[in-house]
């Protein structure tokens, strides 16, 4: 068990999806001791919002030019973002040690040894009067790593005293898994999860979301596309292993000749059944899953899981946590580790040679 005493850390992180910067705090140790605190979003300025959506649409943009103006801005929104979060929750600067401020992603290309993360690490510790730390994922990606996913540590500090084997399941757009029995540590991508369902509900009902999958519920799945989805090799690759959240979309066109209901059942039958897939990649069956992300609200998803796998599936604030800032406190927690040289990421986690640690601090003086 560690001895250091636990510090306060903010993170801060906007998604791909670009909807809202993300806060929180956590108290940490940087190791087993963990209490989250609160979280709150806030959304980017609507023109800056534009400007990144318009930026990511043009890769070798995102990859090669300075974009001095537009990182300042993202610097800047995030600034305010927790300038905001720490007076409504009266929070002084003296009280936070660090924070962990991930950036906007803008182009993430580990095959070729790239990531690149829109912020300003410096600029957030001058103007806010706190150490920061930045750049997580530059050391996991230039040593060959997928450079995600960075939370399954988090996790691995939440879950210590549940137990275990226990497998913590995010369903975001593309599905990914965090598998913890003691010091085992296993994550990687399912497949996807609400993504290819999100798009087909909006091309044939202009919803963006099956709310609570009763569209999903109300048809009937078409088990030989299924199987054909099923068959794809991803399934078969050991973990680590990632995913991009498009790289289903061409080979689901099969469901375009079902009805909206049958169309949709069947995509989320492919979602349950690619995520009991990571079971042949893992020692034990887990004893429990616990559910992150926007999919734990989706009740068809969870009931069939539940029925497929034959052991609770629950969303995590059944054990107390947040699902909307596990995030934002992973990099909290993972500031704090930075500054005491542990490890970020793991072989098991992003592929990495050796356990590794990263992060660049910040001083605010």
């Amino acid at each position: 068990m560690s001895q250091r005493p636990p510090v306060k850390a903010i993170g801060v992180i906007s998604g791909t999806s670009m909807d809202g910067i993300d806060v929180s705090i956590v108290e940490t140790d940087g190791e087993a001791l963990v209490k989250p605190g609160s979280g709150r979003t806030f959304s980017y300025p609507a023109g800056l919002r534009r400007s990144l959506q318009d930026l990511i649409a043009q890769p070798e943009r995102a990859q090669s030019e300075p974009l001095d103006e537009l990182e300042r801005a993202v610097t800047r929104a995030h600034i305010d973002a927790i300038r905001h979060f720490m007076e409504e929750n009266g929070i002084s600067s003296e009280e936070v040690s660090l924070v962990g401020f991930h950036g906007q992603t803008v182009y993430h290309r580990p095959e070729i040894r790239f990531t690149r993360q829109l912020g300003i690490g410096a600029m957030v510790a001058k103007e806010l009067g706190i150490d920061t730390v930045s750049r997580f994922r530059h050391a996991d990606v230039a040593s060959g790593g997928e450079g995600a996913p960075f939370v399954p540590l988090y996790h691995r500090a939440l879950a210590s005293s549940l137990p275990q084997p226990i497998m913590i399941l995010n369903l975001g757009g593309v599905g990914n898994v965090t598998y913890i029995d003691g010091e085992t540590v296993i994550a990687f991508d399912t497949g996807p999860a609400s993504a290819l369902l999100d798009d087909f509900v909006l091309r044939r009902r202009g919803l963006s979301f099956d709310e609570n999958g009763r569209l999903a519920a109300s048809g009937t799945v078409n088990e030989p596309l299924v199987a054909a989805f099923m068959s794809n090799p991803f399934f078969a690759r050991p973990a680590p292993k990632a995913l991009d959240r498009q790289d289903f979309h061409a080979r689901a066109e099969g469901v375009e000749a079902l009805s909206d209901e049958d169309g949709a059942a069947t995509l989320a039958a492919f979602t349950v059944e690619s995520t009991i897939a990571a079971l042949r990649h893992v020692p034990r069956a887990p004893q429990r899953w616990l559910v992150t992300g926007g999919g734990r609200l989706n009740a068809h998803f969870m009931r069939r899981l539940h029925e497929r796998l034959g052991v609770p599936v629950d969303p995590v604030e059944a054990v107390g946590w947040n699902g909307d800032f596990l995030e934002a406190q992973a990099f909290g927690y993972l500031a704090v580790r930075s500054t005491l040289g542990l490890p970020l990421s793991l072989p098991t986690t992003t592929g990495v040679p050796h356990p590794m640690p990263g992060g660049e601090l910040h001083r605010a003086v």
